[in-house]
């Protein structure tokens, strides 16, 4: 029996069409089968009817970075949590990194991930895979067997290259397949034992700090390298002031370069560390005021391409001890979307559609994806938005495996109403729907046919 999905009546924004305008989608057997007015006299008895109305439908949401931890530690996050808390927070799809265990360096990894995916998953799920071996930062993986076996871009996220001369020769091997190298910008020299931003914060608390420079040099070798030998480079969770101005300078020049940041990169400063609060440890840092207004400005003026999540799930073990000796990372699935219409929206900084565009159409066409509009055609992944749900953060309820939010207790307004993936809807109202039928009945989520 055919399926069939009409949401009539929203306000639908696909920044990738240009549209803006209260308008129905309908979407049929998982795909988009029509974007137009006044469907509700053309669907069967049998289609699910979603009134959209004084809502905001878009593509479906994509984060391009996030950490799920699974193979390695499913204590943490599985497949299974980590996609159950994207669809919670409006995501469709969520590309995780490489630094599992075993790394996802090699095509079986990258297989199993997909499987696992496929079998369990809610939302879709892109392996990135590893740049180098084992995240050693020494030999280069094998890039064009990890591509056919699904990985959508390369990275060794948590791990930065430090070798400029590995780094270019994996620039120069990833552009024969027009693939994106993700660079974790970090001087490792610069950092090493370093907890929290280097300044008056880290003195006052005692605590070794992370400067500024361990970022702005890499990130300028980085754009440098790409400038040389011509090739794509996406810079990972920029978090300085100096890091925007050097990203938007390489772009003026013509440099392959995009970038990321995350909500809490604009939402807290370092001070969220006083009291050695763990939840506020993070890797890059949180840094000052001053580096909030530039990535603020960044994301407005095109700078920043996209807001992702850097979703680092850690048990409470691994927080709940001396600031020292925690983990570094945070939880950011289910609170992001929040954040970023609180922040951005609410205030004027972004328009709605500039937002989306940087949760859609910008992580897809770096990730060489065609997932990200309301095409006819295309896979039927839609999120809705309901602007003034009032939200109070609960870590404690979040379904996430993982807790470690420096959230906690934050009163935002706006949510996702629903997920749609694959023309399903696996959530609603804040309720996860059919978390136990079989995901292997779901569309295929990635489309590698560039």
């Amino acid at each position: 029996m055919t399926e069939s999905i009409l949401i009539k009546e929203g306000r639908v924004i696909d920044p990738g069409q240009g549209m803006d305008r209260e308008i129905d989608v309908l979407i049929v057997d998982g795909k988009i089968s029509a974007v137009a007015s006044n469907l509700s006299k053309t669907i069967s008895r049998d289609c699910e009817v979603i009134n959209a109305k004084d809502l905001i439908v878009t593509p479906g949401l994509i984060d391009m970075h996030c950490h799920l931890r699974d193979p390695g530690t499913p204590e943490e996050e599985t497949i299974a949590s980590g996609t159950m808390a994207a669809v919670a927070g409006g995501y469709t799809a969520v590309a995780c990194m490489a630094n599992t265990n075993p790394v996802a360096d090699t095509a079986s990894v990258i297989e199993y991930i997909i499987s696992k995916a496929a079998s369990e998953g809610l939302a879709g799920v892109m392996p990135i895979a590893a740049v180098t071996k084992g995240l050693k930062g020494e030999e280069i993986s094998e890039m064009g067997l990890l591509l056919d076996a699904g990985a959508v871009a390369f990275s060794d996220d948590g791990h930065p290259i430090m070798n400029a001369e590995v780094m270019r020769r994996a620039l120069e091997y990833a552009k024969q397949f027009d693939a994106t190298i993700i660079s974790h910008c970090e001087d490792s020299n610069l950092s090493a034992g370093g907890v929290m931003n280097e300044g008056y914060m880290s003195t006052i608390l005692g605590l070794k700090g992370i400067p500024k420079a361990a970022e702005e040099s890499m990130v300028e070798r980085d754009c440098a390298l790409a400038h040389e030998f011509n090739s794509k480079i996406h810079i990972a969770h920029i978090s300085t002031a100096g890091s925007v101005e050097i990203i938007r300078r390489a772009k003026e020049k013509g440099v392959k370069v995009t970038c990321e940041t995350a909500p809490h990169y604009f939402t807290l400063t370092e001070g969220e560390v006083e009291g050695y609060n763990t939840n506020a440890k993070m890797n890059p840092p949180l840094r000052t005021e001053e580096d909030i207004k530039a990535i603020v400005k960044g994301l407005k003026d095109g700078t920043i391409d996209v807001i992702a999540t850097d979703h680092a799930p850690h048990l409470m073990e691994e927080k709940k001890v001396e600031f020292n000796y925690a983990a570094f990372g945070i939880v950011g699935l289910e609170t992001a979307l929040s954040l970023i219409l609180a922040e951005l929206v609410d205030s004027g900084v972004l328009t709605l559609s500039k937002v989306i565009e940087k949760l859609t159409c910008n992580p897809a066409k770096i990730l060489s994806q065609k997932t990200a509009t309301f095409k006819v055609g295309y896979p039927g992944n839609v999120t809705i938005i309901d602007l003034n749900k009032p939200v109070t953060v609960d870590s404690g309820s979040f379904l996430s495996k993982s807790k470690n939010s420096p959230y906690n207790g934050w009163k935002l307004k706006g949510a996702a109403a629903a997920t749609i993936v694959g023309g399903r809807v696996v959530m609603k109202d804040g309720k996860i729907v059919g978390a136990s039928t079989p995901r292997q009945s779901l569309p295929k989520f990635i489309d590698i046919n560039k």
